[in-house]
């Protein structure tokens, strides 16, 4: 008994296996986690090291070219950046898809532990973070309080970002803006010099004076204490009677005799404000593989318990930014387009089977398949995403085709005058074989997707998987659940004229009847003028190869996408200070906040970037500030984000000279700069001209916008050059000249004052009023052995210039990396213009050039995705050849698929989409979809010359019996393609392409393949036949001459 008999026979089985199944299925989505998108972050690890006071070229030999030294013998290491700037190292290590990167991070750790001896000593313990760099911010906080400044940075590092931090999935926290408590010690100079002291003397008083340490234990018969000697400052008072150093008998230097000690705030290093009001940020990066909208579900539910906690103090955390907010406005785009597809679908159901109840078969039909789904996609760990999602909505197609392919059979087998269950079995086997060849196509086309291992493999694994497995639901459903419901509820509608209500229908069914008579003359017609329909067809794709060849398209990995948000960075004078800075910067966001459009301006002045490797740290740029701009909804404004932003920044540019900026797109994934290009020579002089050539070269391509170089030069510094002779002649080594003026210029904040619980830096160093220039810096004193004061003048030079502020390498070499946004065209066109300019004029000699970022993402994303169509397509071939044990039907039905590629890049250029990732999908879509109607012309064929019609017969009835299904499951994919296609919500931009793509290719294949697939046919039946007239000649001739000569008998 098969499954269908067994559906139609024995109903309870299938009413309880579908219960289950559907019940299953709507428990598990409950249990879905919402996403913008897969967890694509390659696994990554950003070790920060910070080292005070050095310079960028003193941390890259001390600090990061050792630790890259011990990174680079780990297993799976894919490859090295870092960065050196001013006080800090920054280094990304990326590991293999797949890699343990929590295995990966205690490695890590290991090995640094193993170096920390050979690194300077007043280096800081690196810290190793799991944050990838790209990463933006999920959420953006502002706070505000009736505290004074100091006590309010205390609530926000000691109490309120801890407890955010205990939030299942949050990562790293940084905040902007604020002022710390700090104890300042204030160094004068002269009297430094009249009591003949080094501030090295200074700051080792302090450190000895400030020390607590436990001593041992005191014990009795009953218990036992420990005994802890408590030295630490905890007033000022006890600071300023520090003994520095007593020159004689009964004579005391006292800390306050040579320095003014403060207890107030630290100089104010960044400033942060939302819409104008000053406060306090918090920028909140999730870890690899957290749920963003989990995130910000629960940061939501803290803040209000925060806010309820410090109401006394009138805490407010304001939200300026929640990427979950447009994550579920994009889920809840595609479930609408899913719905509205839905209901277009069972539309034109109505139109062709003319019957309420088959309509209604088919809207159970395609739940049945989709929420079964839910089932598979929670056990393996799927969210409900934009490519999740995106998968269901596409997959409605396919549903559909598998129900409507079955009903209209069975219609076929009513109209003969069957009983309704007979019908339904008899209809259902009748095609059952090709429901299985067109369900195993779809799912070899999209198997080899899963199997692709690129970056951007969650993304294709969810995306194909769940179409797979709906399709596989699908299967089961038009084996079981269709035609048990067909055999209870199926019935004839005899069209009525006198019903108004069927005059539609009426002219529809004439207009079907036309078409199916006009195209079986058109398809004799065809099949008696083969080489005119080839010649048309070879046309039509030269055409279509023209168009390709101009370039109209273009093509880039992924489109941006328009959230309404877009970020500014400002950069002015490199000697501009942070109070010149905030000042300025507030002018630009007072203009903008003036601005209809603006909705939102977050601030960040000299914080630092929340974007780029730069973010790792948690520091900036004195010079540098970063406003990021949220618009309003796109109902309310006539111009997209992206024309928005770059009208706004040249009119800024223009009323606020001195200040440059760079601005970019906030898209829906974050991979920084589109172009990224990275130079690597020996020679850093010749590094530096080959990159600024280079970058010239690309700002004067049309589309190129805010071009830069990774290392940034013309940054003004004194550089002490020492003649050591002279130094070592003068009783002086290399250690005291170091730390004497790292001390003096840097500060030195090792030891710290206590107050309660929190601990607080002293920072010691010269006053503000001994180091404004060249001079001081040469009249600095030192204490030689001798106890003698030595002038860095006597033994030293200061140049004033300038130097980079940041040093760069990839993997262990000197870099420097070329990049910028792509504004108007995509990045696949720049980039082919840049590698244009790159063939005519070479890089010079010793210079090394490898792509990065998007294009090097979408070689290898394309790369893999064209492997995967071509084992597509020989999958295909091979499943039917295993179905049809036949050679050459299968070879036909491949036909359909060229023809599709006509319609669906003329639909692109129509739509004005790029080629990228999505419209690949979209292509690879089409192979097992345009399949189907191939199929379903070839298998009828084959019946028909097994029941003894000629091959021209069985090609006419398969034509005009074939016809209205193809129709109707070719029309049904489309209307379920036009919201996906036509969408303007969120994450739109995305889902446009493939959309279209798929209702190009569709189209052309439902003109074309109605044509062709019978044509080839027919060809390849006529030489089969002429080969089989040969072999039989041959053979007769063979037996004649066998009859003539025959074997001698031994």
């Amino acid at each position: 008994m098969s499954l269908t008999e067994i559906a139609i026979k024995r109903p309870s089985l299938i009413i309880v296996i579908f219960a289950v199944l559907i019940g299953g299925g709507l428990f598990c989505y409950t249990r879905l986690n919402y996403e913008l998108m897969p967890d694509m972050s390659q696994p990554t690890l950003v070790i920060t090291t910070s080292y005070p006071g050095a310079t960028p070229s003193n941390v890259e030999q001390t600090v990061t070219k050792k630790i890259e030294d011990v990174l680079s013998s780990i297993d799976r290491l894919k490859s090295i950046t870092s960065q050196s700037t001013e006080g800090n190292s920054i280094i990304q290590a990326e590991f293999s898809m797949g890699t343990d990167i929590d295995d990966k991070q205690q490695e890590v750790q290991r090995k640094i532990n193993n170096i920390m001896s050979s690194l300077p000593d007043d280096v800081k313990t690196p810290g190793i973070s799991k944050v990838s760099p790209s990463d933006q911010p999920v959420m953006q906080l502002t706070t505000t309080s009736s505290l004074d400044n100091a006590l309010f940075y205390d609530l926000i590092k000691n109490e309120i970002k801890p407890q955010l931090q205990q939030i299942p999935g949050v990562g790293e926290i940084t905040l902007i803006g604020g002022q710390e408590r700090e104890i300042q010690v204030n160094i004068n100079k002269d009297k430094l010099d009249y009591y003949g002291l080094s501030i090295t003397q200074v700051t080792s008083a302090v450190n000895k004076a400030n020390t607590e340490f436990p001593t041992g234990k005191v014990k009795t018969r009953q218990d036992q204490m420990t005994v802890r000697v408590t030295g630490k400052f905890t007033s000022v008072e006890q600071l300023n009677d520090v003994t520095v150093a007593q020159p004689a008998a009964g004579s005391v230097i006292k800390l306050r005799d040579i320095a003014a000690v403060s207890d107030i705030v630290k100089d104010a290093a960044a400033v942060n404000r939302y819409n104008g009001m000053n406060g306090i940020g918090i920028l909140i990066k999730k870890q690899n593989g957290a749920n963003a909208v989990e995130i910000s579900k629960q940061v939501k539910q803290r803040i209000a318990l925060l806010e309820k906690k410090y109401a006394a103090d009138h805490v407010k955390m304001i939200i300026a930014d929640d990427t979950a907010d447009f994550t579920m406005e994009s889920a809840n785009a595609v479930t609408h387009d899913l719905m509205i597809a839905v209901v277009l679908v069972a539309v034109i159901m109505l139109l062709f089977l003319h019957s309420l109840r088959d309509s209604i078969i088919v809207l159970i039909s395609i739940p049945a398949s989709l929420i079964s789904t839910f089932i598979v996609m929670y056990l393996l760990g799927y969210s409900l995403n934009l490519m999740t999602l995106l998968a269901l909505s596409l997959v409605i197609g396919i549903l559909v085709d598998d129900s409507i392919v079955i009903l209209e059979n069975i219609h076929r087998h009513l109209h003969m005058g069957k009983p309704k269950r007979q019908a339904a079995l008899d209809g259902r086997n009748e095609i059952g074989f090709s429901a299985m060849a067109i369900t195993m196509v779809d799912v070899v086309v999209f198997g080899p997707i899963a199997l692709v291992n690129t970056s951007i493999s969650a993304i294709l694994r969810q995306y194909s998987l769940t179409i797979v497995t709906a399709t596989l639901m699908s299967l089961f459903v038009c084996y079981t659940l269709t035609p048990w419901l067909a055999s209870r509820f199926g019935k004839i509608t005899e069209l009525d004229n006198n019903k108004w209500m069927h005059k539609p229908l009426i002219l529809f069914e004439n207009f079907l009847e036309w078409l199916t008579n006009w195209y079986t003359g058109a398809l004799q017609w065809v099949l008696r003028h083969k080489l005119i329909m080839t010649a048309i067809v070879l046309s039509l794709f030269a055409c279509t190869a023209v168009v390709m060849n101009m370039g109209i398209l273009g093509s880039e990995l992924v489109a941006s996408g328009d959230q309404g948000k877009f970020r500014l960075k400002l950069e002015y004078d490199k000697n501009t200070t942070v109070i010149q800075n905030n000042l300025r910067t507030k002018a630009i966001e007072d203009f903008l906040l003036q601005q209809p459009e603006v909705k939102i301006v977050f601030a960040n002045v000299a914080g630092p970037s929340t974007s780029g490797l730069e973010s790792a740290t948690a520091v900036g740029s004195e010079y540098k500030s970063e406003l990021t701009i949220k618009l309003v909804d796109k109902e309310h404004r006539a111009v997209s984000t992206e024309d928005y932003m770059i009208r706004k920044s040249r009119e800024l540019e223009q009323r606020f000279p001195g200040v440059k900026i760079r601005s970019n797109v906030i898209g829906m994934v974050s991979m920084g700069e589109p172009i990224q290009i990275v130079l690597n020579a020996e020679n850093s002089t010749l590094l530096m001209q080959a990159a600024n050539d280079l970058k010239r070269r690309i700002e004067a391509m049309p589309g190129a916008n805010d071009v830069s170089l990774s290392v940034e030069e013309g940054n003004p510094q004194a550089e002490v050059n020492i003649d050591r002779e002279k130094m070592e002649q003068l009783g002086l080594d290399i250690n005291i000249v170091g730390s004497t003026l790292q001390n003096a210029y840097a500060g030195n904040t090792d030891a710290k004052y206590r107050a309660g619980l929190n601990e607080y830096d002293i920072n010691i160093k010269l006053d503000d009023f001994d180091r404004q220039n060249v001079e001081d810096v040469e009249n600095l004193t030192f204490l030689n052995t001798a106890g003698e004061q030595i002038k860095l003048s006597q033994f030293a030079t200061v140049v004033q210039g300038s130097g980079p502020s940041i040093l760069e390498r990839k993997d262990r070499r000197t870099s420097v990396t070329v990049k910028g946004n792509v504004l108007g065209i995509t990045s696949g066109i720049l980039s082919d213009n840049i590698n244009k300019s790159l063939v005519e004029h070479p890089l010079p000699a010793g210079v090394d050039i490898k792509w990065s970022g998007d294009t090097e993402r979408q070689a290898d994303s394309m790369g893999a995705l064209g492997l995967a169509m071509a084992a597509a397509l020989v999958l295909m071939y091979l499943v039917m050849v295993a179905l049809y044990d036949n050679f050459i039907y299968p070879f036909v039905v491949l036909f359909s698929i060229p023809v599709s590629f006509i319609g669906a890049f003329l639909a692109l250029n129509l739509a004005k989409s790029s080629m990228s990732m999505f419209t690949m999908l979209g292509l690879i879509m089409l192979f097992g979809l345009v399949a189907k109607n191939a199929i379903l012309i070839v298998d009828f064929a084959n019946h028909r010359k097994e029941d003894g019609a000629s091959t021209w017969d069985a090609l006419i009835a398969a034509g005009r019996t074939r016809l209205r299904p193809i129709l109707m499951t070719t029309i049904a994919m489309v209307a379920g393609m036009i919201p996906i296609s036509i969408a303007k919500g969120a994450g739109s931009e995305w889902k446009n392409g493939l959309g279209w793509v798929l209702i190009g290719g569709l189209s052309s294949s439902l003109v074309l393949t109605v044509f062709v697939v019978p044509m080839v046919y027919y060809v390849v039946d006529k030489v089969k036949e002429r080969f089989a007239k040969r072999r039989t000649v041959e053979n007769e001739r063979n037996g004649v001459l066998q009859l003539k000569h025959p074997n001698p008998v031994s």
